[in-house]
C-alpha cells in the first residue's frame, strides 16, 4: 500500500516545485508530472494510472489536477474504487478511503465543474462586450512600413534573428508573416520561395 503522487501544470511556464514539494511531504513514493492542460492527452498521468496497485492511494495537490468535467472525475473515481485504490486530495483535505470524503467528493467536484464553467461564461461574455467596443484581443498587428522594412532585410540576405534585433518585432511572429507571405507568392506565381 503506497502512496503515489501526480502533479501537473498547464503551461510549460508554470512552475510544478509546490506540488511536488506538497506530495513528498505526504509521503509518496513515486511522484508522476507533466505541464500539459487538462484537455490534452496526458502520458504522465496515464502512466501514474497503470502504476497504481490494489491499496495504494493516489495523491494529488488539488482536484483540477486530475480533470475539468465532474464526469471526467467520478469516473476516475469510480475506475479507481474498482481496483481498491484511494484519493487523497492535499488542499480540499478530502479523502475517498472515508465516508464523508466520498461525500465530499462527489461535493466539490460539482463544484469544480460549476466554478470552470463561470469562468469561461464570465470570459465570453467579456469578450463579447470588449469586441461590442470595438477592441479584439490577440497581438497587435506589425505595422506596415516595420513589415516591408523586414521583407526587405530578409531578402537581402539579413538573418531572422538580426532583423528581430533591429525591429520590434518577435521571431514567431516573423516566421508566421514569412509563411504567410510564401503563401501568397505561392498562389501567384505556383512557386515558393523559402
Amino acid at each position: 500500500m503506497a502512496k503515489i503522487g501526480y502533479a501537473r501544470v498547464s503551461t510549460k511556464n508554470q512552475n510544478l516545485d509546490l506540488q511536488i514539494d506538497t506530495l513528498e511531504r505526504e509521503g509518496c513514493e513515486k511522484i508522476f508530472y507533466e505541464k500539459r492542460g487538462s484537455t490534452q492527452t496526458r502520458p504522465e498521468f496515464e502512466r501514474c494510472l497503470e502504476y497504481l496497485r490494489k491499496g495504494d492511494t493516489l495523491v494529488v495537490w488539488k482536484l483540477d489536477r486530475l480533470g475539468r468535467t465532474m464526469k471526467q472525475l467520478i469516473n476516475l473515481v469510480d475506475d479507481l474504487k474498482e481496483r481498491n485504490i484511494d484519493l487523497r486530495v492535499i488542499t480540499g483535505d478530502l479523502d475517498t478511503s472515508t465516508p464523508q470524503g466520498k461525500m465530499m467528493f462527489t461535493l466539490v467536484s460539482m463544484f469544480a465543474e460549476m466554478e470552470r464553467d463561470l469562468t469561461i461564461e464570465r470570459t465570453k461574455v467579456g469578450l463579447a462586450a470588449a469586441r461590442k467596443r470595438g477592441r479584439v484581443g490577440g497581438r497587435k498587428k506589425i505595422d506596415d512600413d516595420t513589415l516591408d522594412k523586414a521583407f526587405m532585410m530578409y531578402d537581402s540576405g539579413v538573418t531572422v534573428v538580426d532583423i528581430c534585433r533591429t525591429l520590434p518585432i518577435k521571431k514567431a511572429t516573423f516566421y508566421n508573416y514569412l509563411k504567410e507571405r510564401n503563401v501568397q507568392k505561392e498562389k501567384e506565381d505556383g512557386t515558393i520561395d523559402l
